[in-house]
């Protein structure tokens, strides 16, 4: 996942604005409260099973012998042993929420709607596109009610204007992203470890210059790129495009912070110079970039804190490379932690429409889930996918796992894991290959948790004007801090930064400001 940020989740919410009356005619008005008829029977007591459909994300890794999203051995395995029979409803990773808005518009919408970002889900409550369910939770639940007490951390994130409007769980690990570097290039050329960013640009040259891949030519990029990276360069000077940050009690929004264009004149420095691909404005999908690495071309990496399938790639092309995870690097304000996501991972909100009946049904299957149905769909079936060694499931091949495995990871809704990097070896298969990687995946991880990521607070403001103005905004930053990175002396940082902030003052950013400090005021005493 990549970082959770504002992304423009109102892109289409004036269409379902006009058509919510008509979508979401049933929606229930604001009350909680449950009306007390029982819900029709269910496997449970004999009867026959409720149906319920889920949304999910399609990133196209079904093969095509293992089925489709819809129907696969996974979706037959959950509909035998769950209380419930499960429709899954794919939306495209990229359009998931034009997809979802324009099935919301159209009545089509499935019963439960997940999602990463919490300000969409803001949005369907704000719109009545979903509707409350603490008081479900609490008369049908009993599983995810004590496992939600025992994370009382979420809870602040599952509440919109004083009620209950999603369930969540807690992440496995709140570590995202991650940087990575050839310690076989270090080595050859009598390098070390950076620790600041004025060494990573020393090393970086050196990459370049330095014929590290020993073919006698100047051909090395010496930083490969992900989507990730334009967050990195922000994390290292503590800043975010998308985050708000408290300075002297007042909430400030992170692309308008000095401190953001010390990160734009760092990003522009690297592509000055060459030390990053010339052609990453039109690498939207990173292809080049990850051809890069994966061929021995590039011997940094600015990406996720896990990067198993890269390495796999890189060694079966470079036997002797040897990626290391690499801690963030300090600059001139501290040593921040790279992006950490908020404790809560995906949000799951339940369709206005839905009747009682059909409520008590998904919360049964989100019990379900959490109590027997997450493991079989991380590890697989036992002596198929994995054998048990010592508590841990250890893979049993790692090819067949992503053949056959990879994929499910898309359904538990709801999960009860938490990462230890000191079980990766035995969890991990036993070729060379698979335990080396392993023992570095548990470090990144170590490296990517061992210093704090700035979050000054917990969720973003979530008004309209806010959505409306960064729906608008964003698409201009863009555009004016690419010409800051690619265009020379056209723009320096300090031009980029006046014409961010004079373009957020045009679109109403004043009264925005006004109102994300008035939202902080009345919320700040909940945000622990």
């Amino acid at each position: 996942m990549n970082k959770r940020r504002q992304t423009g989740t109102a892109a289409i919410a004036a269409t379902i604005a006009m058509t919510m009356l008509a979508a979401c005619g049933t929606a229930k008005s604001g009350s909680e409260q449950p009306s007390g008829t029982p819900g029709t029977s269910t496997a449970g007591n004999g009867g026959p099973k409720k149906e319920i459909s889920v949304s999910m994300f399609d990133r196209g890794t079904v093969p095509t012998e293992e089925g489709t999203y819809e129907n696969n051995r996974w979706t037959k395995w959950i509909n035998e042993h769950a209380p419930v029979n499960v429709k899954w409803v794919p939306v495209a990773r990229n359009q998931a929420q034009p997809k979802l808005n324009a099935l919301i518009a159209s009545g089509e919408a499935p019963d439960l709607i997940w999602e990463y970002d919490r300000n969409y889900i803001s949005q369907l409550a704000n719109q009545g596109a979903i509707q409350p369910i603490g008081d479900y939770i609490e008369k049908y639940s009993t599983t995810y009610k004590a496992y939600l007490d025992k994370h009382p951390e979420l809870k602040s994130y599952l509440n919109f204007g004083g009620k209950v409007y999603a369930v969540s769980f807690a992440r496995e690990t709140v570590a995202n992203h991650g940087m990575w570097i050839r310690q076989d290039w270090l080595d050859k050329l009598g390098l070390k470890t950076p620790t600041t960013v004025e060494e990573l640009i020393e090393v970086a040259r050196k990459f370049k210059d330095g014929d590290p891949d020993g073919n006698g030519k100047a051909d090395t990029v010496p930083i490969a790129l992900s989507a990730n990276a334009s967050s990195i360069y922000r994390a290292l000077y503590f800043t975010n495009e998308g985050q708000w940050y408290v300075e002297g009690g007042k909430l400030q929004y992170g692309r308008l912070l000095d401190r953001y264009g010390d990160s734009l004149a760092f990003q522009k420095q690297l592509f000055d110079e060459g030390l990053i691909d010339k052609e990453y404005i039109t690498d939207t999908n990173f292809q080049r970039s990850t051809q890069l690495l994966t061929t021995g071309k590039a011997g940094i990496y600015f990406g996720g804190w896990d990067m198993e399938a890269l390495n796999g790639n890189l060694v079966k092309n470079e036997s002797n490379a040897k990626m290391v995870p690499l801690e963030s690097v300090s600059t001139k304000y501290g040593k921040n932690g790279l992006y950490q996501e908020a404790p809560p991972s995906i949000f799951t909100a339940f369709n206005s429409k839905m009747k009682e009946d059909q409520i008590k049904a998904a919360i049964q299957f989100i019990d379900w889930m959490l109590k027997d149905g997450w493991e079989t769909l991380k590890y697989g079936e036992e002596n198929v996918h994995y054998k048990m060694v010592d508590g841990v499931q250890q893979k049993i091949d790692a090819d067949k796992n992503k053949k056959e495995l990879a994929y499910a990871f898309e359904y538990p809704i709801v999960m009860d894991s938490v990462l230890k990097p000191e079980l990766f070896p035995a969890m991990a298969a036993k070729d060379e290959i698979s335990q080396n990687y392993a023992k570095l995946k548990g470090k990144s991880l170590e490296l990517a948790l061992k210093n704090k990521y700035r979050r000054d607070i917990p969720f973003n403001p979530d008004f309209p004007e806010l959505t409306q103005l960064i729906a608008t905004f964003n698409p201009i930053a863009q555009q004016i801090e690419a010409k800051v990175v690619t265009g020379g002396k056209a723009m320096t940082p300090e031009d980029g930064m006046a014409e961010l902030r004079k373009e957020w003052k045009r679109l109403g950013g004043d009264n925005v400001e006004k109102l994300a400090q008035e939202w902080y005021e009345k919320n700040k005493s909940g945000m622990k």
